[in-house]
């Protein structure tokens, strides 16, 4: 029997897109433990103004040259001179990314930033946004990163990085309901960039200090579901392990960190290239463990 000559021409048009060529990309996401200058200890002494530790520093860059992300978000940076302080280190160890994002909060010495390979088209970060608490008004501790990047002649990548207000008591109010508001003020965020781009490529990383199952990070998630939900990549190490955070004082292991995808980024992801860094350095780097995915953009 012959073939028609159109499925001949449909079967090779397939597998031409089968094997087209993909930009392979990985982001990470690192709670870097306060790389900036603040008092500590140093030769017994308490002292003011001190930069994180030479040590602290070069197990961070040990953590990094493990995974070689193409795009990287990190909170807790200091100031915009020590982020190119970070970037010049970096590159120092074959790390370059030219593309930098750095946003200012109301917490005036930590900071979310990004590092990236690919040119940033779009900067729509806010740095304050006004969060309401029992009838008073506070500002985002550090605000909402927001970027849109190139990644091929035909892909972009929409980036939002956060880190919310930590669980350390503050006298001024209740730190778990003031997380509560700001991500409310986060999911407002989100909404509007997905109503109007439902189909842009979304993805959320950072430190949201909180657990999935409480309210920050399930509003910031979304309705289940819905069009504008986001869905949680979950991580492991190497062992099968989620947590991402270590609290010494109280020898509490958590997950505190995420990358989060919405409906049209997620087929990209390659989920056996995802994961948590398990170098035996990331201990004298941070209390956090730095993670990681690998998306596919086709070229």
């Amino acid at each position: 029997m012959k073939i028609p000559s159109w499925t001949i021409v449909l079967a090779l048009s397939l597998a031409s897109l089968a094997i087209l060529p993909a930009k392979e990309v990985v982001i990470a996401s690192y709670n870097l433990k306060n790389y900036l200058p603040m008092a500590r200890q140093v030769g017994g002494k308490m002292l003011p103004d001190q930069p994180k530790p030479e040590k602290e520093i070069h197990a961070a860059l040990d953590v990094l040259s493990e995974i070689k992300p193409d795009i990287l978000g990190v909170v807790e940076m200091g100031d915009e001179k020590v982020l190119a302080e970070f970037q010049s280190r970096l590159a120092s160890v074959g790390l370059e990314y030219p593309y930098a994002e750095w946003v200012q909060g109301a917490d005036e010495s930590r900071h979310i930033a990004l590092l990236s390979r690919f040119p940033i088209i779009t900067r729509i970060s806010r740095s304050r946004i006004p969060v309401e608490l029992n009838g008073r008004f506070f500002q985002m501790c550090r605000g909402i990163l927001d970027v849109t990047l190139q990644i091929t002649p035909t892909s972009t990548l929409r980036l939002v990085g956060l880190h919310l207000k930590s669980q350390r008591l503050v006298p001024e109010y209740d730190e778990a309901k003031f997380r509560a508001r700001e991500s409310i003020a986060v999911r407002a965020h989100l909404d509007s960039i997905l109503k109007e781009a439902p189909d842009a490529d979304l993805l959320v990383f950072g430190d949201l200090n909180d657990s999935k199952n409480e309210f920050p990070v399930q509003e910031i998630l979304g309705p289940p579901k819905s069009p504008m939900a986001l869905r949680d990549i979950r991580l492991k190490d190497r062992w099968g392990f989620t947590w991402t955070h270590y609290w010494a004082e109280a020898d509490i292991y958590s997950r505190f960190d995420y990358l989060l995808a919405n409906q049209s980024l997620w087929p990209k992801i390659n989920m056996g290239r995802c994961g948590i860094n398990s170098s035996p350095e990331w201990a004298r780097a941070s209390d956090h463990r730095a993670i990681f995915t690998q998306l596919s953009f086709p070229e």
